[in-house]
């Protein structure tokens, strides 16, 4: 099985903590140069220094704030007319504030809807010669088990969500014959701030406490824990492999087995 990424450059957005930092760290692992993508030059700094380098690999990082409109996609412009190989795209960026759909705000959807779908289509749009000149690209959107089962309490969330699994199918249509393949991960309740944020929602909501909360989300999760952040980076990573060439257009959760359907 080739799970090599020698030579390859990965570019991993929200990649100083949780889901991203993770996923960081085992491209690395694999053999491929990375290239950190977020706000704080700092955490950005910090997790250089925990990316593998033994295959020769070199590491860059480029500062973007994913809640200003074209941050990330000038950042990202002026990296690559220093640095152009880019040959796997990591697509990831914290979720909104939880709440009911009924209270949510027009402008919630107008700036998840630019976070998490937007800006998506402007990075994939500045790689893709690079992709398609290689004959290899990789594309992995890391967004939510809702876009199989809505999850309670995250309307807004759950609303978007689902127009980027649509966008993310659509484009692995029109880009696989060029040896790129699009795919989506779907995290469960994974360790990491956005859980705990969600765990105190919800202790607040119910009169119970966090632990409680916890120890119930839990309970409702078929292998009885919560995702480690690492595992959810091993099925990006393996999807960003030789081997899942063949593998285009799908939807993979990583939830313990708790999504209710196929």
């Amino acid at each position: 099985m080739n799970l090599t990424l020698n030579g390859k450059t990965a570019l991993v957005c929200g990649s100083t903590q949780g889901i991203g930092r993770a996923a960081a760290i085992e491209l690395a692992l694999l053999g491929a140069n990375i290239v950190l993508m977020a706000r704080n030059e700092q955490t950005l700094k910090n997790t250089m220094t925990d990316l593998d380098t033994t295959k020769g690999q070199t590491h860059r990082y480029i500062i973007a704030d994913f809640s200003q409109p074209e941050a990330a996609p000038m950042a990202l412009a002026k990296h690559l007319t220093q640095f152009p190989d880019v040959h796997i795209l990591i697509n990831n960026t914290g979720g909104p504030a939880g709440g009911p759909l009924l209270d949510a705000k027009p402008d919630e959807f107008v700036q998840t809807f630019h976070n998490h779908l937007l800006i998506n289509q402007a990075l994939v749009q500045a790689v893709f010669p690079v992709m398609k000149q290689a004959n290899f690209g990789r594309i992995v959107n890391v967004i939510s088990t809702s876009v199989k089962q809505p999850i309670v309490g995250l309307g807004v969330s759950n609303t978007i969500r689902g127009a980027v699994a649509q966008w993310a199918k659509t484009l692995s249509l029109e880009i696989a014959q060029f040896g790129i393949t699009v795919n989506n991960v779907l995290p469960g309740y994974t360790e990491t701030a956005r859980l705990a944020a969600v765990v105190a929602m919800r202790s607040k909501a119910s009169d119970k406490t966090e632990e409680e909360t916890a120890n119930q989300m839990e309970s409702e999760i078929p292998t009885g824990r919560f995702i480690k952040a690492e595992e959810v980076a091993a099925a990006i990573a393996f999807l960003c492999t030789p081997a899942a060439a063949s593998i285009n257009g799908i939807n993979l959760p990583v939830d313990g087995g708790k999504t209710g359907s196929l």
